[in-house]
């Protein structure tokens, strides 16, 4: 009796010990393991709801109208994407919190726009969200360039997550450069090598021999020169060369000797480039590189993935031009050292919106590793890596035969990178050395031009109140991207 029984209860503590072993394996295997499948989890909820996303118009819009059926198809909810041109998205974002109108739950804000949109309320706080739906390593999978103070954060309060990874880098034509005998008719007439330029002298010079010998069957450089944003194209180089925006006193710099300095080989530049650039927008730039008609461009990240033919023959790529340069690009970041970081994206939740969590959630859905590495792969959408997984993956490094040498040009930019100004009216500052560049292009002194910005400067400066633009400008300094000069100093972690 006393073997059947120790027996049994042999058995029972075995049992018992599998139990203990396996139980906790079972639960851990039907908790969502990622942030992705924690949001869609918690989203459900919300089923029967739909959230009106704001996104520029064209293919920056195409990516969730891709993705939000998706979302739709896990959650229940609907994604109604409320189309845009990227000027209006400023305005109409904060005219519809100061009317009080919460027409909108999910809104796409650049670096640029966050402080003006923190002030005025716009934007709802995202920690207590992260704290409590998001997996705590995701934040660190940012490259830190795009998580930084005045970018995501403001005052260290986090008001979006990052979604675009936009930095210039400079297209070349290595077919070109590698030609034998452009290499030695350039050493001979410059008494250097041609090699693929990191200063502006190097490019200048590169533009002005491929111009001068081939022109006008190709020029040596374009670049985008409308109105509207040609301030990108001034800020890393005014950066790279040492220049600062205000001094002590919160006096505009913008007009110093680098400034016209700068603003002046601009317009030397335009005399190497296709006639007519001065109001070459994105598409007649990316049309000239795309024909084969030019060697060198400095432009947005997805013009490396359609120049390549990565994705051409998708539906919505019906309106790129075909490439004609496939396999005969090289990548570098802008030269001078400190490449623009033009624009970006956050994604961000209204203060003004009915279903705060459930726009919160779907932006940490789009945003999560696994899902934004689905989306930058798009071909059509205009979203750019901006995570370290994107840039470390197998996937998309082999995306086509030179993707891996373009991601390690995209990451190594941005660490570089400057960001645009992004303290209380920095829309206004930009928009002032927009109209500063597009009247050098249109024939006014440079001189006159900046000092015209320079006053529209002081202006923003006085009214916004000196002292608050001082302490917003101290605050803003403290990211290591954010502060003009030749390199970025990073403090060690």
């Amino acid at each position: 009796m006393r073997t059947k029984y120790f027996k049994l209860l042999s058995a029972l503590v075995m049992v018992a010990t599998l139990l203990a072993v396996v139980a906790p394996q079972v639960a851990l295997a039907e908790e969502p393991k990622t942030s992705a499948e924690r949001a869609v989890e918690a989203a459900k909820q919300y089923a029967g709801i739909t959230l009106n996303y704001v996104r520029e118009a064209g293919l920056q819009a195409q990516d969730p109208l891709f993705m939000g059926p998706k979302w739709e198809e896990l959650t229940g909810i609907k994604i109604n994407v409320v189309e845009m041109s990227y000027l209006d998205m400023y305005t109409n974002q904060l005219q519809d919190h100061l009317t009080g109108g919460g027409s909108y739950d999910v809104l796409d804000v650049s670096p640029l726009w966050m402080i003006d949109y923190v002030n005025s309320g716009v934007l709802e706080p995202l920690d207590s969200y992260i704290e409590k739906y998001m997996n705590p390593e995701d934040l660190q999978d940012y490259l830190p360039v795009y998580a930084s103070e005045g970018v995501m954060k403001i005052n260290g309060v986090t008001y979006g997550l990052f979604d675009d990874g936009d930095v210039f880098i400079l297209y070349y034509r290595k077919d070109l450069f590698e030609d034998a005998t452009n290499q030695s008719e350039f050493k001979a007439k410059y008494g250097y090598d041609l090699v693929p330029p990191e200063t502006e002298q190097q490019m200048y010079d590169a533009a002005e021999f491929f111009t001068t010998k081939y022109a006008p069957d190709l020029y040596g450089l374009a670049m985008q020169r409308l109105e509207g944003q040609a301030y990108s194209w001034f800020i890393g180089p005014f950066s790279a060369r040492g220049g600062q925006f205000f001094d002590e006193n919160m006096k505009a710099t913008i007009n110093s000797e680098i400034g016209v300095a700068l603003l002046t080989d601009m317009v030397k530049q335009n005399k190497v480039m296709p006639p007519g650039v001065e109001k070459w927008g994105f598409m007649e730039v990316l049309s000239a590189w795309m024909d084969g008609k030019v060697a060198m461009i400095i432009t947005w990240p997805p013009v490396g993935r359609w120049g390549a033919g990565y994705g051409d023959t998708a539906k919505q790529m019906a309106w790129v031009p075909a490439s004609t340069v496939k396999g005969k690009v090289g990548y570098m970041p802008q030269p001078g050292g400190r490449p623009t970081l033009a624009g970006g994206f956050n994604m961000a939740v209204s203060a003004d919106s009915a279903n705060k969590e459930a726009a919160y959630l779907f932006v940490q859905w789009m945003t999560s590793p696994d899902i934004s590495l689905e989306r930058v792969l798009l071909p059509f959408a205009l979203r750019d890596p901006y995570r370290l997984s994107h840039f470390q993956s197998e996937q998309y490094r082999t995306a086509w035969p030179e993707a891996g040498e373009y991601l390690d040009t995209l990451e190594k930019a941005g660490m570089m990178g400057q960001w645009e100004l992004g303290i209380p009216g920095a829309r206004e500052y930009m928009e002032a050395i927009d109209n500063a560049c597009t009247a050098a292009y249109a024939g006014t002194d440079p001189k006159a031009a900046l000092d015209e910005a320079a006053a529209k400067w002081d202006a923003v400066t006085e009214r916004l109140g000196v002292e608050n633009q001082k302490k917003a400008f101290e605050q803003w300094l403290k990211n290591p991207w954010n502060r003009p000069g030749p390199t970025v100093e990073v403090p060690a972690q």
